[in-house]
């Protein structure tokens, strides 16, 4: 049986359409083809390497929401231009392409909207990934609650769903959202 590789387009042209330089590029092409040999990520190998960062939780379900956020072509598998462009995003992105990215990650149907289910799934698969042993013990409805809170502050005309203007706009709005954006901002 012959396995089918994956060759990145040339790292000139990554370069000019990510934030990285070439240094970086080559280095986490080398740990990209460590991890995933083929030089393409199915979901399923995908999610066992993201569980080895959650090991007291259930990270699957985030990992498939991350996953879908990743593979922005539906194939069902990441190359590593797809991780590194989403990489560029949450890493070196400008605050309103790192929110447009987290829209798109909740906005689990495609369909332009984030509604209370999708955020309920969202909160739900990350408190699973936690896992059950956070501090202070999650009471059973807190998933709901946090979805409430969340719709309270960004569904400005109350009609039940959350559009990418309201979403950015709120998240504009709220300084400890601001801050967390720039957590990752000098990493690498």
């Amino acid at each position: 049986m012959t396995m089918v590789c994956h060759r990145p387009e040339g790292l000139e042209q990554l370069e000019a359409q990510t934030n990285f330089t070439k240094r970086e590029l080559q280095v986490l092409y080398r740990g990209f083809k460590n991890e995933c040999p083929s030089g393409v990520v199915n979901e399923e190998t995908f999610k066992q390497i993201y569980a080895q960062f959650f090991p007291h939780g259930d990270a699957s379900t985030y990992a498939h929401y991350l996953f879908n956020a990743f593979d922005t072509t539906q194939t069902g598998s990441v190359k590593f231009e797809d991780f590194v462009s989403a990489l560029s995003i949450l890493l070196r992105g400008t605050v309103h392409e790192k929110l447009r990215w987290t829209f798109n990650l909740y906005d689990i149907n495609k369909d332009g909207y984030i509604n209370k289910e999708e955020m309920m799934d969202i909160v739900k698969a990350i408190y699973d990934m936690m896992g059950k042993y956070t501090y202070p013990v999650l009471k059973e409805d807190t998933p709901r609650q946090h979805v409430d809170v969340f719709f309270q502050k960004m569904d400005k005309n109350k009609d039940g769903i959350v559009t990418l203007d309201e979403f950015l706009e709120s998240c504009q709005e709220d300084d400890n959202i601001m801050k967390s954006l720039q957590l990752f901002q000098n990493v690498m």
